[in-house]
């Protein structure tokens, strides 16, 4: 029997952009404008701060073009939010949505963002208020539960992998010790996305710490020893999250969720560059942070991203409106390589919400510091084809 409930939807963006989020979010204005149920489509300027605010946007009234545009364009269309509500906050909320008739809200976001939309549901519930709540998944992080990986996630690690493939060209021309630090609190994908990069034998990155391995500053002072020793250049990436392993380094301030602040700031590298330079005796020694340049990098977007993040947006409508349903978008994937395809599947709020997923332990080489050739099988199809790299055969010429 259809679905009869009729009002008005809100979509909203929240936590960290991605170079793919508005996909999911024009995804979701074409799908629900299918639908006669859904009256109008309200967009939540930043998130749950908008709801708060009443700061709404008709995007009914977008044209097809402008959408489409929009879609092409990386980073958080309506703005995004780090906020993540009080229950109290969520209670306003609802009754916002209930003054402005709204009876669907999907929220394209992260853990957080599917642990809001959770409570809203459930103050829903009691207040025995008909109302469909989908959360949209989205995060670079690649650590959403449930799914086999997360829409943003393919084009950060195609521009990882492309930004490091690029510096260890520059650290073979001009041979030295370079450190780049990736974003990652407790999970590891981008990290290893950097190992992507390798053509030949001796590409870099030579040595790759997720957040996930086991840490020792005099065992990583080692390797890149041994390896600077052997090669005369050595190219490290590390996960930012690293840091919190290392007891030297006395982390105190905290972002919006309490959590240790990680990103935004180059000490993390330095710290690292330091070392090396005070315990190696090394010369040529820099750093890079390459921070919020992952998540929306201009014209270095997967195709199989930007598809499947178009697809969720529909898919979260579709079952709200079609199948009268509560719950969150999971990615379910059914092949690799060549045979790769996935499908879309619908999963309760409460498995995504709060949560994360690290890295599988039989994804890290440990004692050499890398990361296996099985991540390379799951990654590629979900970045795409990367530009080979050419090498001069240098005939040399005899002295005279």
């Amino acid at each position: 029997m259809a679905n009869k409930l009729r009002g008005n939807a809100v979509v909203g963006q929240s936590g960290g952009p991605t170079a793919v989020i508005n996909q999911s979010l024009v995804g979701v204005v074409f799908e629900a404008s299918k639908h006669p149920q859904i009256e109008n489509i309200y967009g939540a300027r930043h998130g749950v701060k908008g709801i708060l605010g009443e700061d709404f946007v008709d995007l009914k009234r977008e044209s097809i073009g402008d959408l489409e545009a929009v879609a092409n364009t990386p980073a958080s269309a309506l703005g995004s939010v780090r906020q993540k509500p009080t229950t109290e906050e969520c209670a306003r909320i609802f009754e916002i949505f209930r003054k402005h008739d709204v009876r669907y809200f999907f929220y394209i976001g992260g853990n957080d963002s599917a642990e809001a939309a959770s409570i809203i549901n459930d103050l829903a519930k009691d207040a025995e208020y008909e109302f469909r709540t989908f959360h949209v998944p989205k995060t670079i992080d690649n650590d959403l539960l449930v799914s086999d990986h997360t829409p943003g996630f393919g084009s950060a690690a195609r521009f990882i992998a492309l930004a490091t493939m690029g510096d260890d060209c520059d650290n073979r021309s001009l041979p030295g010790i370079k450190v780049n630090i990736l974003m990652g609190r407790k999970a590891g994908f981008l990290t290893a996305a950097t190992m992507l990069a390798r053509q030949h034998d001796d590409d870099g990155p030579h040595l790759v710490y997720p957040p996930e391995c086991t840490f020792s500053l005099d065992k990583f002072l080692g390797s890149v020893a041994a390896v600077y020793q052997k090669l005369g250049r050595c190219l490290v990436c590390v996960g930012e999250g690293v840091a919190e392993k290392i007891p030297e380094i006395k982390l105190q301030e905290k972002d919006s969720h309490g959590n240790v602040q990680l990103s935004g700031s180059g000490f993390f590298g330095d710290f690292l560059a330091n070392q090396i330079k005070a315990k190696l005796g090394a010369k040529r020694v820099r750093a890079d942070t390459y921070g919020y340049l992952q998540r929306s990098f201009a014209g270095c977007v997967s195709e199989v991203d930007a598809f499947e993040a178009r697809r969720v947006g529909e898919f979260a409508v579709r079952w709200a409106v079609a199948e009268n349903v509560d719950g969150s978008v999971a990615i379910r994937r059914l092949g690799d390589g060549k045979d790769y395809a996935v499908d879309f599947v619908s999963t309760p709020l409460e498995t995504v919400a709060r949560n994360t997923k690290s890295m599988p332990a039989d994804w890290l080489v440990s004692e050499q510091s890398d990361i296996s050739e099985k991540f390379r099988t799951y990654a590629l199809p979900l970045v795409g084809e990367l530009p080979r790299q050419g090498r001069l055969a240098a005939y040399p010429i005899k002295k005279k």
